[in-house]
Formats: structure tokens, sequence, C-alpha cells
């Protein structure tokens, strides 16, 4: 896999300046049981197909049942570059497999390598973000819903780096004021699930190989705007959960009373066993009525 980074981390890392308070125990009820799975990276090499309806399997298993899986992005193995026929084989495994292994509902979240950035073809129509959210029939690449007494965002992390080449982890102005406003309007006592496939806030990048006397990171391993996102959700206390990918890499950071949780990926390292300390998995978040979860990372193989 192609990756302009050589980041690492350990798995479960933990960093909390701060931790959410706690709430009393009969104010808890279940209201929903998530399945996070992100980073498939779905082809028809390495024994991907048998590993992810194994995952598709387990996660269908989980008792209590899961309600609703979350995807994280990255869901074909690559189409950055790849020709329209390589493509079109990628997706339909992947729509193939959801068919006939897996009856949950599903929400999408784009990844990097589910955009065609290809920059012979910047003229078709599927260039870019559009084969993808027509693959998914989605409309826009960020939205929102609301269910059981929650409310869902997910987001659109991945643009254009200034060179126009590669990519970089960022909102723009135009989704932020939308963020903006769905945060407005949403009644603060409803608790919010942010999803995105760059994580907004992860410890994984201050974990590197061979440091000498600073850490490089780049900008399309985490947002570049983090700080404003952080500030937004410091207004909005409702904000509790932020779930993200990207990195192959398990970590949990509690920041300003917000949990991010970088899980780390179905095809753990690219269907080559674990990335380092994080074998291939999914994560399971309970939501409940008062606004608290929990949550846990499970390996399925």
């Amino acid at each position: 896999m192609e990756r302009r980074s050589a980041l690492k981390t350990l798995g479960g890392l933990v960093v909390a300046p701060q931790l959410a308070l706690a709430t009393s125990p009969t104010e808890k009820k279940r209201v929903l049981r998530v399945a996070h799975i992100t980073d498939v990276h779905l082809k028809n090499e390495l024994g991907a197909p048998e590993k992810f309806v194994k995952c598709l399997h387990h996660l269908q298993k989980q008792q209590p049942k899961v309600d609703m899986i979350l995807n994280g992005g990255d869901i074909v193995f690559d189409m950055n570059k790849e020709n329209l026929s390589t493509i079109n084989k990628q997706w339909e495994l992947w729509h193939g497999i959801v068919k006939s292994e897996c009856s949950l509902p599903m929400r999408y979240c784009l990844g990097n390598h589910d955009i065609w950035w290809y920059e012979n073809n910047k003229g078709t129509a599927v260039y870019g973000k559009q084969y993808s959210l027509d693959q998914l029939k989605l409309s826009k690449p960020y939205y929102s819903f609301t269910q059981n007494g929650w409310k869902f965002i997910v987001l659109d992390s991945v643009h254009l780096d200034i060179d126009g080449t590669w990519y970089i982890g960022k909102l723009g102005d135009e989704q932020f004021t939308w963020l903006q406003n769905e945060l407005q309007q949403t009644n603060p006592q409803m608790p919010v699930l942010v999803l995105s496939h760059i994580p907004i806030l992860t410890a994984t990048l201050m974990v590197e190989d061979n440091i000498v006397n600073k850490w490089q990171m780049l900008g399309g391993d985490m947002h570049t705007d983090t700080a404003k996102i952080i500030n937004l959700f410091y207004q909005h206390p409702n904000v509790k959960l932020c779930l993200s990918g990207h990195i192959h890499l398990r970590d949990k950071v509690v920041y300003n009373n917000v949990t991010y949780i970088c899980d780390g990926a179905v095809s753990g390292a690219w269907w080559n066993g674990n990335r380092r300390e994080t074998a291939p998995g999914y994560g399971i978040i309970d939501l409940y009525s008062d606004g608290s979860f929990e949550e846990q990372y499970v390996n399925y193989l």
C-alpha cells in the first residue's frame, strides 16, 4: 500500500488529559449497539474475500446483537490511480459479499482509497469521489442522521493537497460551516457521534521508530484543522465520541471530555497479518440514553 508515512503506534494507547464525568448507572439505558468497521481494502487476492466474510459473520453473531454498521472508509483496496475495469471488479466484489453475507444496515464514510485521483482522467464524470458516491447511493460525501436518540455526523476528511496530486486531512470551509450549523441546530441534550476516515485527533503519530530529536507528522495522516474542530466541539458538550480509521492501528484519546477512537483495520496490515501490535478487527460501541457509551476492539481472526 502506498503511504507517505512511517508513522507507528502501540495498540490500545490511551492519552487522557481530562476524563469524562461518570454518570449514575441508574440513568443508563442502552439504546443502540454499533459495529465500526474500517479499512477493509477489499480485493480478490490474499484471501481477503473469505476473511471479510468471516468478519461480517463474527460481528453479526455478537450478543447483544449489533443494530447497525458504521463503515469508516477505504472500502475497496485502492481506486487512486487504477483503471476503471479494476475498480469495477473491486466494487462488484464488495456489493456481492455485502448482499449475500450481511443483513445489517450500513452507513458509509469515504476513505482516501475510495477516490479516483488519476490526473489523465480529470474530465471523466466519475473522477474524484463521484464514482464511490454513485456506488453507495450518496448525494454528498458528508451528511448526518439521527437514530435512537443519538445524532450521527459523517464527515468527508479527504481532500486534494495543495499540489493536486495527493491527499490531506481537512474539512474545508464549506463543510466546516455545515458542521457548525449541524451542531447549532442539534438539541444540546442529544448526544453526538462523529465518523471520519482520517483521525481528527490520534496518539498513533507519536509512536515512531528511530526518533532522533523530532517527530514527523504529515497532513495526510491526521486532520490539519484539528485545533479548529476541537474548539468547535468544546462549544458543544453533547459531542461525545469521534470514530476514525486510516492508520490501521488502535488507540483512544480522551480530550476535553470527547473520546477519539482510531479503530484498527478489518484488513490488518492490508491482509498481511497484524499492523504492529494491532490485529485485524472492528469496534463494538454500546450507546446509552444518557449520552454515555462503552466500547471495545474485537479481533475476529
